[in-house]
């Protein structure tokens, strides 16, 4: 069965795509800042010697990791507004989901660099008298971060390829533009080809980047 490709159809439907790779976009580098921020505390929370503290957390981060992204955006979207009665935007829905989901993934990840760092510097550090915060501040973190990067970085990629689960709510993101406009031009072979290019072109540059700053700091902790 032979199938004609029109990809005539593409200029017409390019901007509209662009203006939902905007909001995927948005809401990409959002959940990148608020899940850090919470994987930094998640990490702290985790690293606690304190079982009040790093049983719920090893709890969170076990179940954010364990479910499926597109279960707990639907959960928060739909469940979280019958259960506490408050009914939060799409968009603030999309970016609470999300950075709880990243938020996990991160404070792993900025744990095993932080306990990555060998005792005998921690030991040194504490010779010298440093405080706990001192500590972290010039010895911990500034070497942990080399190993942390990468990681958060490939996340990150991850991340933006997975904020396509939110056009099943509605958002008009630019998976969503390419579902409309696949319905409306009778076309889903080519915009949702372009609309797989666009997701490439983005990635691609990023990952191969992230390989390569991976090597560089690799070479520089050896």
């Amino acid at each position: 069965m032979s199938y004609e490709w029109a990809w005539r159809i593409v200029p017409r439907a390019l901007p509209v795509l662009f203006q939902g790779l905007r909001l995927t976009l948005a809401v990409t580098v959002v959940v990148i800042v608020l899940g850090f921020l919470l994987g930094i505390l998640v990490a702290a929370g985790r690293l606690a010697r304190n079982p009040f503290i790093n049983k719920p957390v090893a709890a969170y981060i076990e179940f954010f990791r364990g479910t499926p992204a597109l279960i707990q955006l639907v959960w928060v979207y739909y469940c979280l507004p019958i259960i506490l009665g408050i009914e939060l935007p799409s968009f603030a829905s999309i970016v609470v989901a999300l950075t709880l989901n990243v938020g996990a993934f991160y404070g792993e990840a900025i744990r095993a660099g932080i306990q990555a760092i060998p005792r005998d510097q921690v030991e040194a550090a504490e010779i010298l008298g440093l405080s706990y915060p001192d500590r972290m501040r010039f010895v911990i973190l500034p070497q942990a971060f080399r190993i942390i990067i990468p990681v958060a970085l490939s996340l990150s990629i991850s991340l933006f390829k997975d904020t396509s689960l939110v056009s099943t709510i509605g958002v008009t993101d630019l998976m969503y533009q390419a579902r409309v406009l696949s319905t409306e031009t009778y076309r889903p072979m080519e915009i949702l080809t372009v609309a797989a290019f666009i997701y490439f072109i983005i990635a691609f540059p990023c990952t191969m980047a992230t390989r390569v700053l991976e090597l560089r700091l690799a070479r520089v902790r050896h």
